[in-house]
């Protein structure tokens, strides 16, 4: 009988069970029979006091990781010219420490492939940081990026392209969208180059994203804008009236949440120029006029400019 198994006394039917694992035995309270005799302890063998001490005796690594080339389960040797105990190592010993550093970095990217996904890796890190996108949707586009690799897709395509639209479409899959201008702003790749590698990885990897809608930018753009909750919840509403009506249809949802943002801050007396609202939401000055008449005479808001 498994240990997990056992939630009543199998003589009483007690529901008060005791594990003592000194002796190995599940033992019922209050008949006292002994239930198990082979306990086994699943925690660690030894005690820490503070979080120095966990870190030191614990013999358990990070967990595995996308984001790393060889996935994190390499050895990693540190740089800190310490040894285990927080000795610090003699002058003498300090070259073949760091020969020893050196043979095992060019030990742990083997071949030109491996040197590649670690490359790619690490501009998919550096990219993610500077969007400020959290570390599940990094992990996410670097297991878009392998699969890419396995199937090839990679072949006649910069690197950086398609980590840009490995980036896109996990944002999109995580429902935390960022535009193309974004995206090709802090990795200085030409827009239309991401949306032709993440089209491509679309197909070829049956990805089947949904189209983005104008809600999915609108906190992001009022953050940026230094909007409140009331501009939120105004703009989405204007979203909505605006669907119903079918002005979204066929047109951009970075122009709709553009304009519906600009008209909500004008009602709440939030004042944004067209201008700020083009700069954090990548689109055009005259988009976000246009749009902007086509709401307000469907939906015979007054005049906010």
């Amino acid at each position: 009988m498994k240990t997990d198994e056992v939630k009543n006394c199998p003589e009483c039917g007690s529901i008060h069970l005791v594990k003592d694992y000194d002796r190995g035995e599940l033992t019922c309270y209050d008949c006292g029979i002994v239930i198990e005799d082979s306990l086994i302890d699943q925690g660690p063998e030894w005690r820490a006091f503070d979080s120095e001490q966990d870190g030191k005796r614990s013999r358990t690594g990070s967990p595995m990781s996308f984001l790393s080339h060889d996935k994190g389960l390499a050895t990693e040797i540190s740089w800190s010219n310490k040894d285990y105990y927080g000795k610090r190592i003699p002058h003498k010993n300090r070259s073949q420490i760091y020969r020893v550093r050196k043979w095992h970095q060019r030990i742990r990217v083997s071949n030109a492939a491996e040197r590649n996904l670690a490359l790619a890796l690490q501009v998919l890190n550096e990219d993610g940081a500077k969007l400020g996108i959290p570390k599940d949707i990094k992990e996410s586009a670097a297991l878009i990026y392998r699969k890419a690799v396995e199937k090839n897709l990679i072949r006649g395509r910069s690197i950086e392209s398609i980590v840009c639209a490995s980036i896109y479409a996990s944002c999109r899959m995580i429902n935390i969208p960022r535009t193309l201008d974004e995206i090709s702003k802090v990795s200085e790749v030409n827009k239309k180059k991401i949306g032709k590698a993440y089209r491509h990885l679309a197909k070829e990897l049956a990805l089947n994203l949904q189209p983005t809608t104008p809600y999915s930018y609108v906190s992001q753009f009022c953050n940026k804008l230094d909007l409140d909750k009331q501009v939120i919840m105004d703009s989405e509403h204007i979203i909505r009236l605006a669907g119903e009506s079918g002005l979204s249809t066929g047109k951009g949802p970075t122009g709709i949440a553009a304009a519906a943002i600009y008209i909500a801050a004008m009602k709440n007396g939030k004042q944004r120029t067209q201008k700020d609202v083009a700069r954090v939401s990548g689109v055009t000055e005259v988009t976000i006029r246009n749009r902007y008449k086509e709401i307000s005479k469907k939906l015979g808001i007054d005049d906010v400019d």
